[in-house]
């Protein structure tokens, strides 16, 4: 009988010491008032340097310094490489990562993702009065990087083209102004900047709609659920009170060189 209290005591013991460990990290970042978050750094318009300051800046950076001021902390902006996103959010050297994040199986084995805070449309590109919407290019030669988010789209919205791949999005550009493909398949962000530069030598269209859309969230480690569960309550107030859309607005939107739209809203990210 004693043996047999002693194990109990034991078990409730271990179940809640391994509950305050999962909580732990809520309380730890408001503890030391500080939250570490990791960011490219390199990706306008999302996390980078400002001309004048050397401030690390962009649409991420905002989402971070709204979680931040949620929690009443400072926020310490890391920059990182895109293979070390997920190893240093592991490895305890970040507290959350934003930082072009799209959401993967395979990543979501690894890590825990808030809602969706962007949503990366793959487009397509054609010279200027070929096609008038994306299903004409049905059974047409459609280049993309080799490997890439873009040559998935093509074969899943586009199962009777021909996807053509290239090593970088510059060359598979390239492909579809020399001729050698119909259509070109990348980030709308990216068509947007593309469209701009070609504008007076080589007019481009892009077309809808779209062929995928790759949802980014904020990563966190899966033992973290008050964390989880206060970042994606942040982020469901910002998309109600209209701050998650003037972010968008202000690296994105009318009044900036991309000038795009916000075709999306926060939400869950269902896999």
């Amino acid at each position: 009988m004693r043996k047999s209290l002693l194990a109990s005591v034991a078990v409730v013991c271990m179940s809640l010491t391994g509950t305050a460990a999962m909580a732990d990290q809520l309380a730890d970042i408001k503890a030391k008032g500080t939250l570490v978050c990791g960011v490219l750094g390199t990706s306008q318009p999302f996390s980078f340097p400002n001309p004048q300051t050397r401030q690390i800046q962009g649409y991420d950076v905002d989402f971070c310094e709204a979680i931040a001021k949620s929690l009443n902390v400072k926020l310490e902006i890391k920059p990182i490489a895109v293979a070390a996103r997920i190893p240093e959010l592991l490895q305890k050297r970040i507290d959350v990562i934003a930082a072009n994040l799209g959401w993967t199986p395979e990543r979501a084995q690894q890590i825990a993702y808030s809602d969706s805070y962007y949503a990366a449309l793959q487009k397509v590109a054609v010279k200027q009065g070929s096609f008038a919407k994306s299903t004409d290019l049905a059974g047409k030669k459609v280049s993309a990087t080799k490997g890439s988010t873009s040559e998935a789209a093509i074969k899943a919205f586009l199962p009777t083209a021909t996807p053509v791949t290239f090593q970088d999005p510059p060359s598979a550009f390239l492909a579809m102004q020399q001729g050698k493909v119909e259509g070109f398949v990348v980030s709308e962000m990216m068509l947007v900047q593309l469209k701009q530069q070609s504008m007076k030598t080589s007019p481009i269209d892009i077309l809808e709609p779209q062929l995928a859309e790759e949802l980014w969230g904020v990563g966190m480690r899966k033992d973290e659920p008050a964390l989880i569960a206060h970042v994606n309550k942040t982020l469901e107030q910002m998309e109600a009170n209209g701050e998650a859309a003037k972010i968008f607005d202000k690296w994105m939107g009318a009044d900036t060189e991309f000038k795009m739209q916000r075709s999306f809203n926060i939400k869950p990210i269902k896999g």
